[in-house]
């Protein structure tokens, strides 16, 4: 049976995705497994000659003394994930979720994620909003590489956990974003809340209220109440805005839609999003 993989570390956002996957393991009576990569292998590093010129007796010594660290390194850091799974795994489980694993691997993150991904339903990852004022937001890079190289939707724990009781969906009524509409209303994740549909332009036109109308058709057939509406102005700006004032608690949009040239050049709505938006985001693909 496909699970919700929730990807921990040592970073603020753990609790968060803790809970979140805990509600979405929940929600979608799927088992839960938390996974720790720790990304680096101390024990395989280079040890650099510290030594200068010193006596080849004394440079055999420091060398040993360093490669005895690495591999101690190392053995804490397996030590520290496996005791931070542990208590990842108890929450959970006091929580209500009855069936809970955990895992460990060595190597990259995103490796490790594109490996389990025959094995995943829903993938939940950590993303940290600076707290000062003003601050620059960033999008941690294993984010944006993750939603990028898998298949399975992600959900994005960027705020301390709260029940989601209302979710807005960035609709554009392509053929992509017809199909996450679609997803949507055939997935027990989101049944029974309150659901926002939204298009962000800058003008309203016919072909809008008709993709809308569709969108709310499609929704409410399968059991949610729908509202629908265009927003003036660009997604960007326009849809952090949205979210405050309905009291969303949850973004659902499409990943990347152009090359990576592409948005380099001009940027991406999704990384954008991912960034400002002030709840948690389920990317879909």
């Amino acid at each position: 049976m496909n699970k919700v993989i929730a990807c921990v570390d040592a970073a603020a956002s753990t609790l968060k995705v803790c809970d979140y996957a805990t509600w979405a393991a929940q929600r979608l009576a799927t088992p839960l497994e938390f996974l720790h990569v720790l990304d680096r292998h101390p024990e395989r590093a280079p040890v650099t000659d510290y030594s200068g010129s010193i006596g080849l007796g004394t440079q055999e010594s420091l060398l040993q003394e360093l490669g005895a660290l690495d591999e101690r390194r190392s053995t804490l850091a397996q030590q520290h994930g496996r005791e931070l799974l542990n208590a990842m795994v108890r929450r959970a489980k006091e929580a209500g979720v009855p069936a809970v694993e955990s895992r460990q691997r060595h190597g990259s993150l995103i490796e490790t994620l594109v490996d389990l991904e025959p094995e995943s339903k829903l993938f939940v990852i950590g993303q940290d909003h600076p707290a000062e004022p003003g601050a620059k937001l960033h999008l941690d890079h294993h984010v944006e590489q993750a939603i990028r190289s898998v298949q399975r939707p992600v959900l994005v724990a960027s705020t301390d956990f709260r029940d989601p009781k209302h979710f807005a969906i960035a609709f554009d009524g392509s053929p992509t974003g017809r199909k996450m509409i679609e997803t949507v209303a055939n997935s027990p994740l989101l049944q029974g809340l309150l659901c926002h549909v939204a298009i962000a332009s800058q003008e309203e036109t016919a072909s809008m209220q008709k993709h809308l109308a569709w969108a709310r058709t499609t929704l409410v057939t399968a059991g949610f109440d729908a509202r629908v509406s265009v927003v003036t102005g660009e997604p960007e700006a326009t849809l952090p805005a949205y979210l405050k004032t309905h009291a969303v608690d949850l973004l659902v949009m499409g990943a990347y839609g152009h090359s990576r040239i592409r948005q380099f050049i001009i940027g991406s709505t999704t990384t954008t999003l991912l960034r400002t938006s002030p709840v948690p985001v389920l990317v879909l693909r």
